[in-house]
């Protein structure tokens, strides 16, 4: 099969970049605010300074994680028809911006804080949207207790969405714990859950090269679970690492080097996904710049690196091809996305989101969810084989002929040419007031018709009793 892809990368700038994140990993090392993780380090070779937190890791001691690390992994949906294997072949899978503090409304498009209705109707959105594959909980449940909220936002995504969930491993091991013991209630138990993953976590690293406490032990905690990890460096340039494109490439791939060794120390063999949104700094703002031409350069040769450690991949975004703002804007992010997705990745995200991914909109959703996938026919397998090259049929017709009776049209007629659905294709090509206005009728459309695959009444309740055990035994 042949396939679109973007290469950034030679042979040998792949083995200088792993040669420099090694000797990266050996010299300086990594800061990890955890005695239990700097523990499980020093069992596996690395040289532990206690009093500075500092773990610096052996090349052994990473050849031994990248061997012990899955090469394939599923992300279960809690509805079957919605599992998708790592890695993939052809266009990468999609997955929505996480956890965004604002929402714009649906209806009024009042631009406000987002609650655990929006968390709730965002995520039965996305189930009835065919552009993306799985849910990271693109809102934050604000009205709820904050160290609740990861608790709050996965059980009401799984209710409301059936397929996998992604969610963010941040508040230490009883959370994660809660969070495991969650998704647990839908599979029938631990084991059934191992087995049958229907939960993913980001852990994100603070660059540079800084694991804090709350988030390393929790990754501890779903690598022991059998819960895939997906190690999420930010490396932002100039700010949190180099402001070359190479720096920046280098610290996130030894953040990455350095979390698999973690994962692979807690549980050899623990699924383990490698991943990235790193992009420079806006020098004038200060902000990060997730317009910058460095972000799908970065992702794109990230993902050439995990790809030759073998290791599935999360690496740059797609979407934000902003319903709010110009047509020049739309093509340098059009440009950027394209980048990230045409690479070695196999899943991007990102989708949408709005304000720099502090804010969700559910217009935007449902447009990014159509862009892809048109852009996505663009990253469909191709097959080249005898037949499909028609020299028999170029024999038959000859030079000044045509091909439009000819046998080998006809064979390849139905399902050769890409064909968009129209409907959406029409919806994109709409001026900016017109997109707007049949986006929110057909987010209102979906929402109003589309059903979810339910989970037990029975179940969902043990869900709310277990997170209010957990909200009076850690909360104040």
């Amino acid at each position: 099969m042949a396939y679109l892809k973007t290469v950034m990368l030679s042979n040998s700038e792949e083995d200088l970049i792993h040669k420099k994140s090694v000797e990266c990993l050996k010299e300086v090392g990594v800061k990890i605010d955890s005695e239990s993780v700097l523990d499980l380090l020093a069992e596996q070779g690395a040289d532990i300074d206690i009093n500075k937190q500092i773990a610096k890791i052996p090349e052994k001691t990473i050849n031994a994680a990248l061997e012990a690390a899955p090469k394939q992994i599923t992300l279960y949906g809690r509805d079957p028809k919605n599992n998708l294997d790592l890695p993939v072949s052809g266009y990468p899978y999609t997955v929505t911006n996480g956890t965004a503090v604002f929402v714009r409304d649906k209806d009024t498009n009042e631009y406000r804080d987002s609650n655990s209705k929006d968390v709730a109707d965002i995520a039965k959105l996305v189930d009835g949207l065919d552009g993306i594959d799985f849910q990271w909980p693109s809102l934050a449940a604000k009205d709820k207790p904050p160290h609740a909220q990861t608790l709050y936002e996965l059980w009401i995504t799984l209710e409301n969405s059936s397929k996998h969930f992604q969610g963010d491993a941040i508040h230490g091991a009883h959370n994660a714990n809660a969070q495991i013991d969650l998704a647990a209630l839908i599979v029938g138990g631990r084991e059934a859950l191992k087995k049958r993953p229907i939960i993913s976590m980001i852990v994100c690293p603070l660059a540079p090269l800084y694991f804090e406490r709350g988030a390393i032990e929790s990754q501890v905690e779903f690598a022991r679970a059998g819960i895939p990890v997906v190690s999420y460096s930010m490396s932002i340039g100039g700010l949190s690492s180099p402001i070359t494109i190479a720096g920046m490439m280098l610290n996130a791939n030894a953040e990455n080097l350095a979390s698999l060794v973690i994962t692979q120390a807690a549980a050899p063999g623990a699924p383990h996904i490698y991943g990235s949104d790193s992009t420079p700094m806006d020098m004038a703002t200060g902000n990060i710049n997730y317009d910058a031409p460095e972000l799908g350069l970065v992702a794109c040769g990230l993902s050439q690196m995990s790809r030759s450690y073998g290791l599935p991949s999360f690496n740059g975004g797609f979407g934000g091809f902003s319903v709010f703002g110009d047509y020049n804007d739309t093509l340098f992010e059009a440009l950027s996305g394209c980048f990230a997705s045409m690479c070695f990745t196999d899943i991007t995200g990102g989708l949408g989101c709005i304000d720099d991914a502090k804010g969700i909109c559910f217009k935007q959703m449902l447009v990014d969810a159509y862009t892809w996938e048109c852009c996505r026919e663009y990253m469909q397998s191709i097959e080249i084989t005898e037949e499909r090259l028609g020299l028999e049929a170029i024999k038959n017709v000859g030079p000044k002929g045509n091909f439009l009776l000819e046998p080998h049209t006809f064979k390849y007629l139905r399902n050769e040419p890409i064909v968009w659905d129209e409907d959406k294709y029409e919806l994109l090509t709409k001026d900016r007031p017109a997109i707007l206005e049949a986006a929110s009728q057909q987010v209102n459309q979906i929402l109003q018709e589309h059903e979810v695959t339910p989970v037990d009444d029975s179940i969902l309740k043990q869900g709310y009793e277990l997170i209010e055990a957990y909200e009076k035994k850690y909360l104040p």
